[in-house]
C-alpha cells in the first residue's frame, strides 16, 4: 500500500457567505495546525445528518478534529431548558457530533476537542455546561474581546495550571501554561469518566481527558489551533494528537493487509 499521511476528519460549521450564501466552514488554523504540525491531510466535515453518518466518518478518517463554533450545544443534550442565556445552537451539529464521540472513545479512534468541541465532549460523556460563566461568582470574563485584530483577540490572556503528573503535564511539560480565551460557556459537571486536568486561575476548567479511553481523547477549553506552529503549550498538543492518528492508520492498514493475505 501506499503510504499517505493520516485523516483528520476537521468537524465545520453551518455558515453564511456574504450573509445569504449557506455554507460549510472551517477556521484555516485548523487546516494549517492538522497539516503542518500533526502531519496529517484535513479534510473537512459537512456535519449535518442529511450528507454524513458516523459509521460513514470513522471509516474514511483516522481522527477527528472538534473545533469551535459560535452556536452551542443544546441543553437539551444534557437535560436543561434552553434560555436566552444559552445563546445560539447547531443541532445538526449536535446529531453528527456528540455520538461521533462516544464511538471513538469506545474504539479508541483519536480525537481532540478544541472549545465547543471540549463541551462536545463533556456533554457526549453526559456531563453538563454552565450558560454563562462570567456570571458566576469569583468566574472572570472568558469572551473573546468583542473589538481588535485577530491576533488581538486570540492573544495569551491567562494562566492554565496542570494538574502534577497529569496528561496535560506530560505532553506539554510544564504545569503551569498561558493561553488565549474565547469562550463563553463551561464544564458545570463533568460527565462520566472525564477527567478536569487543567484549570484557569477562578477555577474554571480548561483541559480534559477521557479517563480508560483506549485512545486520545483530549480537549481543551482555549484555542491552540492559533499559532499553533509556533506555541509552546499547542505544539506539542498537535503532534501528539498527529502521532496518535498515524498509528491508528497504520493499525487500519495492517489489518486491511491481514485480511488480503
Amino acid at each position: 500500500m501506499t503510504k499517505t499521511r493520516p485523516v483528520i476528519g476537521i468537524i465545520g460549521n453551518a455558515a453564511l457567505i456574504g450573509g445569504d450564501y449557506p455554507a460549510h466552514a472551517a477556521g484555516t488554523m485548523n487546516t494549517s495546525a492538522i497539516a503542518e504540525v500533526s502531519g496529517a491531510m484535513p479534510l473537512l466535515i459537512p456535519t449535518d445528518p442529511n450528507y454524513v453518518s458516523v459509521d460513514e466518518l470513522l471509516e474514511v478518517c483516522d481522527g477527528f478534529l472538534l473545533t469551535g463554533g459560535r452556536p452551542n450545544v443544546h441543553p437539551e443534550e444534557y437535560g436543561e431548558s434552553a434560555t436566552e442565556a444559552h445563546g445560539d445552537f447547531d443541532r445538526c451539529r449536535d446529531k453528527v457530533t456528540l455520538p461521533l464521540v462516544r464511538a471513538c472513545v469506545e474504539r479508541g479512534q483519536p480525537i481532540f476537542g478544541i472549545c465547543r468541541g471540549f463541551q462536545e465532549v463533556n456533554v457526549a460523556m453526559g456531563g453538563t455546561l454552565w450558560p454563562e460563566i462570567r456570571e458566576l461568582p469569583g468566574r472572570m470574563n472568558h469572551r473573546m474581546p468583542p473589538e481588535g485584530t485577530i491576533d488581538e483577540k486570540f492573544a495569551i490572556r491567562h494562566a492554565v495550571h496542570f494538574a502534577e503528573g497529569g496528561v496535560f503535564e506530560r505532553l506539554v511539560g510544564a504545569r503551569d501554561v498561558m493561553t488565549n480565551t474565547l469562550h463563553g460557556q463551561g464544564i458545570k459537571a463533568p460527565g462520566e469518566r472525564v477527567v478536569i486536568d487543567g484549570t484557569a486561575d477562578d477555577g474554571t476548567p480548561e483541559a480534559i481527558y477521557v479517563a480508560d479511553a483506549p485512545g486520545f481523547a483530549l480537549a481543551v477549553q482555549w484555542h491552540p489551533e492559533y499559532n499553533a506552529a509556533r506555541d509552546p503549550v499547542s505544539r506539542p498538543l498537535f503532534e501528539a494528537f498527529g502521532l496518535a492518528a498515524r498509528a491508528w492508520n497504520e493499525g487500519r492498514r495492517a489489518a486491511a493487509l491481514a485480511r488480503a493475505g
